[in-house]
């Protein structure tokens, strides 16, 4: 018996309300960042590419079908790296989000679908830009070195 003690692990183990998938996609040591369009939700915001996990789906291939929507390019999905779990201050739903290394053809020329824009960015300058609340974790871990890339 615990004499009362907090279950710090109860909050952690509940399924997550929405679960989110991303890429981290490199070329040329540098990461692929995507911004997001002026009329979405956390406008003009920098994030990873990808997106919700469908019911039915695997994290990996709805990374892969985000990927084709978003960007119009075929990837492979390597490892999950990190994950992490968020709630927005002005959502009741709690997400989980999950990084994934993801590789495409170096000679892939990407489509921008649905962003407003996207840039290949060095690790060290992953801090100057505008990330998603839920991303901000993970970006200060890519630019300490923390994560290996």
């Amino acid at each position: 018996m615990n004499g009362g003690a907090p279950q710090l692990t109860a909050r952690k183990s509940r399924k997550p309300d929405i679960t989110v998938v991303a890429a981290l996609i490199l070329r040329d040591s540098r990461i692929l960042v995507c911004q997001r369009r002026r009329d979405d939700t956390h406008s003009l915001q920098w994030e990873f590419p990808g997106g919700k996990v469908e019911p039915g789906e695997t994290s990996e291939e709805a990374l892969a079908r985000e990927l084709r929507e978003e960007l119009a390019v075929e990837a492979a999905i390597g490892k999950e790296i990190y994950r992490t779990r968020h709630r927005y201050k002005d959502s009741r739903s709690e997400l989980e989000l999950i990084f994934f290394r993801a590789s495409i053809d170096p000679s892939a020329e990407l489509q921008n679908v649905v962003f407003e824009g996207f840039e290949w960015a060095k690790p060290s300058e992953l801090p100057q830009y505008n990330f998603l609340q839920a991303d901000v974790e993970f970006v200060t871990l890519i630019a300490s070195g923390a994560v290996a890339l």
